[in-house]
């Protein structure tokens, strides 16, 4: 268990839902060795991740956690875990501190007219999502179990009736920008105070700080790793559909999954939400996103520190941005940079490609994984659509890791129409091979 003390104060003790029918359908088994679970029987996880009684010297009651947000710009106090609570917390063998929360596992303090619940569908769709993102080297949650509850939902956005879920996902941290925001909006500042020190120490025990700057370290550190999660998701195609305060945490990953999308073809103004009519969180516009929360944040923690300055965010932001960006880049072509001249002409022509010649996103990372030695941009069915001028490029650049070169003849997708097709075999025919396969295929990706 960890040292998370500060989360008494940040929200309510629960009582889960009780479900008629607890059928397993999905565990982490690599995940849960890391936290020392990778033992427990069935019955132990039904026990612990369905009635979510509490681990020995852990957590007592679950906690569904209270905060505050900026969603879509506009304030709202009346937000929260309206359908989770922060069940356990784990120190993993990787000397990493964990959190494993629910979705879907009945109402809270903060459900307001909602029901609590989750739908199979939603659960498989983030199952996917964290797999395929865990897989291509972003940093992100990762769904730890699913159990179907037996239950029929209504939902506007699916089939009605439809099948029912809980999940449990395993995240760094449950600490959110909202988290701050509602702390700020009560006017407690000794609180702040409290959770600035209780986060470095737990999330950040190596950084040696005093009380007079340890405000600004901690916004330092979480603008880094905010940049760079912003980086990871531009360069993955990954758009997110919902970056409101409330959904942004302070270790900088993804950990809250909507009606998100992988994009097919390289596009700026892509979202992924129907309901985003002007594009707010578009593709092109998730960094000004993140940055914006960012500052939001930065207003929270002055109001409990008034002598912090603020403004420096931005060039941190640009800088680390910049840094994972190229970084990343470079990390899933499977190429050792070269200098920051050539290197970024092949990034800037790399991505005019995209833009330009209605190229396949994934396709081409994966066309070009390993430069010129695979080989496959010859037999790409886009092949025609390369300049020479990039091929040109990329031949000058030397395999980062040998062992890592694909096999694979396609590359690995996740688009909608995939998910579709996944879900309706489950749907229709109660056919759960095709989703295990998609996720052991993602894992070898």
């Amino acid at each position: 268990m960890t040292n998370n003390n500060f989360y008494h104060f940040l929200g309510s003790p629960v009582l889960p839902a009780q479900f008629p029918k607890t059928e397993l359908r999905w565990f982490n088994k690599s995940s849960a060795q890391n936290l020392g679970l990778g033992n427990l029987s069935v019955s132990e996880i039904e026990k612990y991740f369905c009635r979510f009684e509490p681990f020995p010297k852990n957590v007592s009651q679950p906690l569904a956690l209270a905060y505050h947000g900026h969603q879509f710009r506009n304030y709202n106090p009346e937000i929260g875990d309206g359908r989770g609570f922060l069940h356990s917390q784990f120190l993993g063998l990787d000397k990493k501190f964990y959190d494993l929360t629910t979705k879907g596992s009945g109402t809270t303090p903060y459900s307001r007219s909602g029901d609590g619940r989750l739908t199979l569908k939603a659960a498989i769709r983030e199952l996917l999502a964290s797999e395929m993102l865990e897989s291509m080297g972003v940093t992100t949650s990762q769904t730890f179990c699913i159990f179907e509850t037996g239950e029929e939902l209504d939902r506007q956005d699916e089939v009605s009736p439809t099948r029912g879920a809980v999940l449990t996902r395993r995240v760094h941290s449950s600490i959110r920008f909202g988290t701050f925001q509602r702390l700020a909006f009560l006017k407690e500042k000794e609180m702040i105070h409290d959770l600035v020190s209780g986060c470095l120490a737990t999330y950040n025990p190596e950084v040696t700080f005093s009380p007079h700057d340890q405000f600004k370290i901690f916004l330092t550190l979480v603008t880094e790793k905010t940049a760079k999660l912003a980086a990871q998701l531009m360069m993955t195609g990954y758009v997110h559909a919902v970056l409101n305060t409330d959904n942004m945490n302070i270790n900088g990953e993804v950990f809250d999954f909507g009606p998100y999308r992988f994009m097919p073809y390289f596009n700026p103004h892509f979202t992924a939400a129907y309901f985003d009519h002007d594009g707010l969180y578009s593709y092109a516009r998730q960094p000004e996103s993140f940055l914006w929360g960012l500052t939001r944040l930065a207003e929270s923690l002055k109001f409990a520190e008034p002598h912090l300055e603020i403004a420096f965010i931005d060039q941190i932001f640009e800088q680390c941005f910049y840094q994972e960006h190229h970084r990343f880049f470079f990390e899933r072509l499977n190429l050792k940079p070269l200098n920051p001249k050539e290197d970024l002409q092949l990034i800037q022509t790399f991505f005019q490609t995209l833009a330009l010649n209605h190229v396949q996103f994934e396709k081409t990372f994966f066309d070009f994984q390993s430069g010129t030695r695979r080989q496959a941009w010859v037999n790409s069915t886009q092949a025609k659509l390369y300049p020479k001028e990039l091929i040109h490029l990329i031949s000058k650049y030397e395999v980062q890791n040998s062992n890592v070169l694909l096999t694979k003849q396609t590359p690995e997708t996740l688009y909608i129409h995939e998910i579709e097709a996944l879900w309706q075999s489950i749907h229709l025919n109660d056919d759960w091979s095709l989703l295990y396969k998609k996720i052991e295929s993602i894992r070898s990706y």
